[in-house]
């Protein structure tokens, strides 16, 4: 087990941009058939809802975004160019849209396992680096889409970790995202080796997280 405590819903229920400095220095603790591993999360994106137009729900609610309405507390799952997933914590207030891109953690325990599954990684540092790569990682895919992440029964839980000093904390723009490209709502553990390099703007994927 992980070091911490599981978050309540309560504590989670913030504006993304909020929870996002939060969630510097959580531990996402995912368990699967061939064991656990515990990453400490190193690198975060924001996305709100309705007036962010790089969020998944800056069109309205789908079936596919449901999850990213709340409650606050709940894993969102998405497939992105039709060969990875990325994960998302969500954290909405008074019913507003909204959750956080989980894009890199540096692994804390379960460290063969993680290995075993991303055997071609480089360095340490580079195990969980980038979010389809975190997610491979925790072995988490749509299966794990809405699972409750305050649950301590659940597959996948968030613990609270250690907080990270703000004079180590660093924001900028989000990586990859077609619009509202300047927003710096990227947040990161500055000298984390896990944190992904810059890439300004991107494949057009519509509206993000």
């Amino acid at each position: 087990m992980a070091s911490g405590r599981l978050f309540t819903r309560e504590e989670l229920a913030l504006d993304p941009v909020e929870l996002a400095g939060l969630l510097l220095g959580a531990v996402l603790e995912s368990t699967g058939p061939d064991g656990t591993v515990a990453v400490r999360l190193a690198e975060v994106e924001a996305y709100r809802g309705l007036d962010d137009p790089a969020s998944h729900c800056y069109r309205g609610r789908t079936p596919r975004n449901s999850v990213m309405w709340g409650p606050a507390g709940h894993l969102y799952v998405y497939f992105v160019y039709g060969m990875h997933f990325c994960a998302n914590v969500v954290g909405t207030v008074d019913g507003q849209p909204g959750a956080v891109l989980l894009r890199a953690g540096e692994v804390v325990s379960g460290h063969d396992v993680a290995k075993a599954r991303r055997p071609a990684a480089r360095g340490s540092g580079a195990v969980a680096k980038g979010p389809a790569i975190l997610t491979s990682v925790l072995g988490v895919d749509r299966v794990q889409n809405g699972v409750d992440l305050t649950d301590p029964g659940s597959p996948v839980r968030l613990l609270t970790g250690e907080r990270v000093p703000p004079s180590e904390v660093r924001t900028g723009p989000r990586v990859g995202v077609a619009m509202a490209t300047e927003t710096p709502w990227r947040f990161w553990i500055d000298g984390s080796p896990a944190v992904s390099a810059y890439r300004r703007g991107g494949r057009r994927r519509g509206p993000a997280q």
